[in-house]
Formats: structure tokens, sequence, C-alpha cells
């Protein structure tokens, strides 16, 4: 019996378990997928004051879903877990957004809260 539950739950898929988390602090979320890798947003991690999360649509497919990602990469800025700002690839799957945008949004949202 033990081993038919094991087997049961290892045959699930894998997008009951990776739901994406967003926290209560200012979080910037680069939905993506491994398809489309050529095209992630390299300079994600370089963002201050804010914590930085991936999340592959193509394996979890629940976040794609709950936060609408209709093209990648796609770049949602979360403050408190509610959505403040989105910015989404072009035609080309390519990023127009630059570091320097999102920064400043970032810092927007910092000031807005003093």
């Amino acid at each position: 019996m033990k081993k038919l539950i094991l087997i049961l739950l290892l045959s699930l898929p894998f997008t009951l378990f990776s739901q994406l988390k967003v926290g209560s602090e200012i979080t910037v979320v680069h939905f993506n997928a491994g398809w489309n890798a050529a095209n992630n947003v390299k300079w994600i991690y370089n963002l201050s004051d804010t914590k930085v999360k991936k999340c592959d649509i193509a394996t979890d497919t629940k976040s794609a879903t709950k936060y609408e990602i209709v093209v990648v990469p796609t770049i949602i800025i979360f403050d408190h877990g509610k959505e403040v700002k989105r910015y989404q690839a072009d035609i080309s799957f390519t990023m127009k957004a630059t570091k320097s945008t999102v920064q400043d949004k970032i810092d927007e949202i910092l000031m807005e809260s003093f």
C-alpha cells in the first residue's frame, strides 16, 4: 500500500508542488520558459532593495495561469503580494524594459512607503 501511494505521488504533475510564492516585501519575479532561455533578462539579479525570483512557466503552469502570463519574458513587481507593475516582452520575445526602468519603479515604491 505504501509503495502504491508513493508511486501515485511521484506520478503527479510537478506543477502541483511548484507554485510560486510571493512574499510580503517588494519582490520582482522574472517569468520565462526554458525554451526561451536565450531571452532571459540577465540584469534581473543586479536590482537592489528587492527580492528576486524566477518562474519557469513551462514547469509551473499554475503560476503562469494565476498571474496571466501571456508572453515571456515578463517581469512583475509585487509589493506586499500585490502586483504593482508589469513589463512584458515584445513580439520577438525580447524584454524592452531596462534595468534602470525597473529599478526606478522599485525606488518609487520604497519612497511611497515612508
